[in-house]
């Protein structure tokens, strides 16, 4: 039975994390659009490849954290969803330090490609914004022991995240290492 205290516990932990998922993507979107960028070093131009890896890692983590709770390893499945969201944190700031600091790289592919890669850009960003409040809601719903909600939200959170996470690895490929800037 839901007490007065665990209502208003939910009720602020709601707007929070509507908080963060309207504040976080609208000052991302105003740091990417300043026309002057700052001059933190040369070391900047190596974030993409960090970015990458990042992705590269955060892929890893969700889907062993799949593995560990089909397996009832539920305590390694809480470490990769942690390092998970770890990760997430990790790429925002390195994704906002390499946008303030460079400008934009451009897709050099040609042809059918170039709409593939648009395709997937595109559903990447969509659902980038979409994931951040359900990723969110599952961690809050975890850390406070509310199993229930959290399975039934991570059923949409869950490869939502990992989409994102696998396509941020795919548009990097696409822009760095298959088609890069000649």
């Amino acid at each position: 039975m839901e007490t007065a205290a665990n209502i208003e516990e939910q009720k602020k932990s709601n707007v929070f994390i509507n908080t963060i998922s309207i504040v976080v993507p609208v000052v991302v979107a105003i740091l990417l659009g300043i026309p002057a960028k700052f001059d933190l070093g040369a070391w900047t131009k190596s974030l993409p490849h960090v970015i990458g890896t990042i992705n590269s890692l955060t892929t890893l983590t969700l889907i062993l954290g799949l593995v560990f709770i089909k397996l009832k390893k539920v305590h390694l499945h809480q470490s990769m969803m942690t390092v998970s969201f770890g990760l997430g944190g990790l790429f925002l700031i390195c994704y906002i330090l390499y946008h303030l600091t460079n400008p934009a790289n451009k897709f050099n592919g040609e042809g059918f490609i170039k709409t593939v890669y648009f395709f997937i850009l595109f559903t990447h960003i969509l659902f980038s914004l979409v994931v951040l409040p359900l990723v969110l809601r599952a961690m809050y719903y975890a850390s406070t022991k509310k199993f229930a909600a959290h399975k039934k939200i991570v059923r949409f959170a869950y490869p939502i995240w990992l989409y994102v996470s696998i396509t941020g690895v795919m548009v990097y490929l696409f822009v760095y290492q298959l088609f890069p800037a000649k």
